[in-house]
C-alpha cells in the first residue's frame, strides 16, 4: 500500500505531460520531431524530478532539524531527552559538540548504522561541509537517518524517515503548460576566478558561493541576467525569483541548473525545469535564497507551481 501513492504522484506528473496541444495548436495533433523530442526529454526529467523528491530519503522524508548548542545533549523520541526526535527510539545516544568536533555515543542496545555498518562504540560525525560529506546515523531499521550539517558557524541534527507525513501524504506536481518558448539561449559572461556571491537562506545564515559568471538571455526584447553559482557538481545553478512568486509559484524562489558553457559561451535555460526548493516541501530544510540580482522583473511562467501544502 505504502507505494500506491507513489504511483498516483508519478500518473499525475506523467498525465501533465501529456494531453497538450500539438504544433498546430490542435489537441492529439501529431507532432513535430523537435517537438516530441522536447516533450520526451520534458517527461524523463520529471519522473526523475518526481522520483529524487520521494524516494525513501528525499526532501519529502525530513522530519525534524535539531539545532545543537556546545556541551552534550541526549538525543530521542522520548520526551526527557534534549534533541527530541519526531520519530525513532525512545533513547538514540548522546552527542557532544566541544570546539568543532562532534562525538557521537549510541544507546546501549539500539540497532544503529554508521555510513551503513553496524555502529558498535562512540565515533567522530563529519558535518555536511567534509569533503567526503556527512556521516549518516541508521536507525529504525534503515528507514531513518541523522546527519549532522553546518550552516554559518553553527552546526544542527538534520532527520530523515520514511514514514514522514511530508512524503507518505505526497499530493505531487503540478506545472505550467510546456512551452519551447521558455528554452531560451543565454550568453554566459565570465567573472574573475574566485569571485564569490553572499547567498543567504532561510535559517537567516549567508554563505560565500563562487560565482563564476552570469548568464544573459533576452525576452521580448529585453535583457535579463541571472548570477550563476557553482556548487562543484560541474553544473551551474541559479536562484531567481520572477514576477510569478508569490503569484503562482513559490514565493521564495525556485531553482534551475543548467549545463556548464560550451566553446561559444552560450548556454541553453530549460526553464520548464525551474523547480521549488525543498522548504516548499518541509519546514525542516534550509534552502538558499535567490540573491538580490537573480530577481527578474519577468514572469516565469513555466516550470514548477506551488506546492499544495506550501505555505501562502
Amino acid at each position: 500500500m505504502r507505494t500506491a501513492w507513489l504511483a498516483l504522484a508519478l500518473a499525475l506528473v506523467l498525465g501533465a505531460c501529456g494531453g497538450e496541444r500539438g504544433a498546430n495548436g490542435a489537441a492529439g495533433a501529431p507532432a513535430a520531431p523537435a517537438d516530441a523530442e522536447f516533450q520526451r526529454e520534458l517527461r524523463l526529467w520529471r519522473e526523475q524530478r518526481l522520483a529524487d523528491l520521494t524516494r525513501a530519503d528525499g526532501w519529502t522524508s525530513l522530519v525534524g532539524l535539531h539545532w545543537i548548542d556546545p556541551g552534550a545533549h541526549y538525543i530521542g523520541s522520548g520526551r526527557r531527552n534534549g534533541i527530541r526526535l519526531a520519530a525513532g527510539p525512545e533513547h538514540f545516544g548522546m552527542i557532544d559538540l566541544k570546539s568543532g568536533r562532534l562525538r557521537f555515543v549510541p544507546e546501549r542496545g539500539v540497532a544503529i548504522t554508521l555510513d551503513g555498518e553496524p555502529l558498535r562504540g562512540e565515533a567522530i560525525l563529519r558535518a555536511d561541509d567534509a569533503p567526503t560529506g556527512p556521516s549518516v546515523l541508521g536507525f529504525d531499521d534503515g528507514k531513518g537517518q541523522a546527519m549532522v550539517i553546518k550552516r554559518g558557524d553553527r552546526y544542527a541534527l538534520r532527520v530523515k524517515h520514511a514514514d514522514a507525513p511530508t512524503r507518505t501524504g505526497f499530493r505531487g506536481l503540478e506545472y505550467w503548460p510546456a512551452s519551447r518558448d521558455w528554452r531560451v539561449e543565454a550568453r554566459f559572461v565570465p567573472h574573475p576566478p574566485g569571485k564569490t556571491l553572499p547567498i543567504a537562506n532561510i535559517v537567516g545564515t549567508v554563505d560565500e558561493v563562487p560565482n563564476p559568471g552570469a548568464l544573459e538571455f533576452q525576452r521580448d526584447g529585453r535583457t535579463y541576467r541571472l548570477e550563476a553559482l557553482d556548487e562543484g557538481d560541474d553544473r551551474l545553478f541559479l536562484v531567481f525569483a520572477d514576477r510569478t512568486s508569490g503569484h503562482g509559484s513559490y514565493p521564495a524562489g525556485r531553482f534551475l541548473d543548467a549545463p556548464l558553457p560550451g566553446p561559444t559561451g552560450r548556454v541553453v535555460l530549460d526553464f520548464n525545469q525551474a523547480y521549488n526548493p525543498p522548504c516548499a516541501f518541509t519546514p525542516f530544510a534550509t534552502c538558499p535564497l535567490p540573491p538580490p540580482e537573480n530577481r527578474l522583473d519577468l514572469a516565469v511562467a513555466a516550470g514548477e507551481k506551488t506546492y499544495a501544502h506550501s505555505a501562502p
